[in-house]
């Protein structure tokens, strides 16, 4: 789906009505596609450096019969956390991250965008609304307007970086569709109650607009390792202006 009729454009240059006009889009096309799949996949490849081979600014939707690994792993692990909390992990856990506030990016009324502890990639955050909401089409207006705002200054910090147009590849995870949208749970909830939206950023470059962390070695054979703490990283985009390089 493309973005903007304008090729040179990016959602970091976008204006924020443009951006929520793209929200809106996708969430119309997932609730098109919800009765049908279990799984619908909404993600961007950004830049050459990530295997985009179109430069016009867009992003895909996949959508699948099954829950891929990626995701069925999040669903056990949320699942076992409501069984045994009967709260939401993810709620739980953007709590405590912005009490804690060391690894907040950047805060907005409806929405937080955080360093997760666990990140793998250089400047990898997570993007997850305030409110409990199971899917990106359960979104309603102002916390859309609101997302579009977020997303707007996000990519604007990781553009501001590196002066350049920051490469990455995203993704949207909520709860399962398809057969799980019939199902209810004991207390006559949605069956996936204990899912949380949220989005995962997940960029290459670690020193420069030509440097990027490469997974080799270890990495692949063993387990990630990081360059910098997820502290750090939260620290130096927070401190970055949400006004794009190019604008000041």
């Amino acid at each position: 789906m493309c973005f903007h009729p304008d090729s040179t454009v990016t959602l970091a240059t976008m204006t924020c009505s443009e951006i929520a006009a793209v929200i809106k889009k996708l969430a119309e096309l997932c609730l098109e596609l919800q009765q049908k799949y279990e799984w619908i996949q909404v993600f961007e490849n950004k830049g050459a450096i990530m295997g985009c081979s179109n430069p016009h600014p867009h992003c895909q939707i996949w959508a699948s019969s099954f829950l891929p690994t990626e995701p069925s792993k999040k669903d056990e692990m949320q699942k076992e956390y409501f069984k045994k909390h009967k709260r939401i992990l993810l709620m739980d856990y953007t709590k405590r991250e912005l009490n804690y506030q060391v690894r907040v990016v950047v805060e907005s009324e409806k929405w937080a965008c955080l360093v997760p502890f666990w990140a793998v990639w250089p400047f990898e955050t997570y993007l997850i609304p305030k409110r409990h909401c199971l899917r990106l089409q359960n979104l309603d207006d102002e916390e859309i307007e609101d997302l579009a705002s977020m997303l707007k200054k996000l990519l604007c910090k990781y553009d501001n970086l590196f002066q350049t147009s920051f490469p990455y590849s995203m993704g949207w995870h909520g709860a399962p569709s398809g057969k799980y949208l019939n199902k209810k749970n004991d207390d006559g909830e949605d069956a996936c109650f204990y899912w949380q939206l949220h989005a995962t950023f997940l960029p290459p470059l670690l020193r420069s607009s030509t440097v990027k962390k490469f997974m080799v070695g270890y990495e692949m054979l063993a387990e990630a390792q990081r360059d910098l703490t997820p502290e750090k990283a939260a620290d130096i985009l927070r401190n970055l202006s949400t006004i794009h390089y190019k604008d000041q």
